[in-house]
């Protein structure tokens, strides 16, 4: 639309989004939020509405994640903002850039009671970088911009900001807003002199590579690095395929005997959290590098660290190191390798009734593309799709992350199919996860966002379940309906799908998903006695 019209703080707010790159706006109505929609109308910004708020903020995440521009999530004063607040702390230990921005009570009824009325910024403080209540209608477009430039600063996460309602509808003189650029960042060199002497001296080293590798645009110096040296890789997160599927390099399926056998383990753009033991590995010296200051782990011991410009550090080890990583240490973790890879195949292969949930990936593998877009919302379910999957490409895999929030599967469908228009979009599914966010299977039809949607139905919560049973030797609130008909759920809500009960039907099922245009979940029903063969526990 492009009438003449009275501008208000709506147009303020689309202005300030764009200059940060910003392509698709997220929510649930509400007349709280009203002028940003206005403003969104008359200055084609897309606005994608949801059936919960949750996965309005689950798709501004999961659009921050996979195009590393922010999201940007609309909601609603009160409930429209609590309901946001579990996806807005996902998106906080997931280092993803975003602004969740919430309507407010108006200020002019300040402490009268009126509809939806609570102060949000202190719910919000703990998990973003900044929380606050835009004041003036003047100062909308700054506080929106400035908001966002903090969301995607190093380490990147998500802020907050809240507008009270009569501030939103006040008229605005729109001015152009140039668009963000990023401030240039230094390396430490001594800090780096010493990191490469100690790979240097190492004969077993290991590079750990996590998710703000992709977030800060590091992926092409990062491999180019791994191949200078030779050096093996275990990767997560986004940065799973930044290493792709059949580098020998990749050291992934020999994740236990190189952590057992490093003597040197670097570990860049991820925290020495439960994932990694603590930064517990023995008897290997221990390198922490991440993308701020405040990332670097100080409950380990660490023989050196450094914080900044990742794809400059990698830059500089590249140019710093000359030799190559031994031949016997690198054939060690290849035969490691090849020694997992061989039990998996009789897991990928396995032809029992129940099915086991390995035999899912076992025929979905051969029919992803390079650039397929591998979305996890489950427990069980999607652990066994991080042992299986080997992405191509980086940036191409979600999963809920440290923080572990089920319900952020349709949220990534939406930013998935609207930042990979051609490229495969599939979710994996614990059928307890889909529970979450189901409704939403009307917004990604509604909006013709066809995906294909696996679930592997086991009946159950096998995260809780078989850990329950063997702690006390019985398991209570881990059981859900058995063979619940989802598939039926998305036919009813305008998708297409089909129930599968025997391995034979697996392939077949899965190819009808690809060929559809649809939104298409394929029901698989799947051994509740399967556990998954974890070796952590998260505590």
């Amino acid at each position: 639309m492009s009438e003449e019209r009275e501008t208000h703080g709506g147009d303020l707010a689309v202005l300030a989004a764009q200059a940060h790159g910003i392509n698709h706006l997220f929510t649930l109505s509400g007349a709280h939020v009203f002028p940003i929609y206005d403003g969104a109308v008359h200055r084609d910004l897309p606005i994608i509405d949801v059936r919960h708020e949750q996965t309005a903020v689950f798709a501004a995440e999961a659009t921050a994640r996979l195009t590393r521009t922010p999201g940007l999530a609309v909601v609603t004063a009160g409930p429209g903002v609590t309901n946001g607040v579990s996806a807005v702390a996902n998106a906080f230990y997931n280092g993803a850039p975003l602004l969740m921005l919430g309507g407010r009570a108006p200020a002019g009824r300040w402490g009268q009671g009126a509809l939806q009325e609570i102060d949000h910024p202190p719910l919000l403080a703990p998990v973003t970088k900044i929380a606050a209540t835009v004041t003036r209608t003047d100062e909308i477009g700054n506080e929106v911009f400035d908001a966002l430039a903090l969301a995607r600063t190093p380490h990147r996460g998500p802020t907050f900001l809240d507008i009270p309602m009569d501030i939103f509808f006040g008229p605005a003189t729109t001015h152009p807003v140039a668009a963000w650029t990023p401030q240039a960042r230094q390396v430490n060199t001594d800090e780096m002199a010493r990191i490469a002497d100690l790979i240097r001296k190492s004969s077993s080293p290991l590079l750990i590579l996590g998710s703000d590798v992709w977030a800060g645009s590091a992926e092409n110096e990062a491999l180019e690095f791994v191949e200078s040296i030779q050096i093996p890789v275990i990767t997560n997160g986004t940065a799973r395929g930044i290493i792709p599927r059949g580098n020998p390099l990749l050291a992934t399926k020999a994740r236990s005997f190189a952590f057992r056998s490093a003597d040197l383990i670097l570990v860049v753009g991820t925290p020495l959290d439960f994932r990694l033991g603590y930064g517990d590995f023995g008897s290997a010296k221990v390198i922490h590098v991440s993308d701020s200051p405040a990332g670097i782990a100080t409950h380990a011991t660490l023989a050196a660290s450094t914080s900044g410009d990742l794809p400059a550090i990698f830059t500089a080890l590249t140019n710093s190191l000359s030799h190559r990583v031994s031949n016997e240490w690198r054939e060690s973790i290849t035969q490691a390798a090849l020694k997992s890879a061989s039990k998996e195949r009789e897991l990928l292969e396995a032809d029992l009734s129940p099915i086991h949930p390995g035999r899912i990936y076992g025929e979905l593998l051969p029919k992803l593309a390079d650039d397929a877009v591998i979305i996890g919302d489950g427990g069980d379910f999607v652990s066994f799709a991080g042992k299986f999957v080997e992405p191509m490409r980086p940036g191409c895999w979600l999963d809920p992350g440290p923080f572990g929030c089920l319900g952020g599967g349709m949220g990534g469908i939406i930013a998935a199919r609207l930042a990979r228009p051609s490229a495969q979009v599939v979710a994996l599914f614990g059928d307890g996860a889909l529970g979450f966010s189901l409704g939403d299977i009307d917004s990604i039809v509604r909006h013709h966002l066809p995906a294909v949607m696996v679930v592997g139905n086991n009946s159950a919560w096998g995260l809780e379940k078989h850990p329950m049973q063997s702690i006390f030797g019985y398991d209570v609130a881990a059981d859900l309906a058995p063979q619940t008909r989802y598939d039926e759920v998305v036919r009813a809500l305008g998708g297409a799908g089909e129930i599968v009960t025997e391995s034979s039907q697996i392939g077949p099922a899965l190819d009808r998903a690809f060929e559809s245009d649809v939104p298409y979940l394929v029901n698989i029903i799947t051994d509740p006695a399967i556990a998954y063969p974890r070796t952590t526990t998260g505590i």
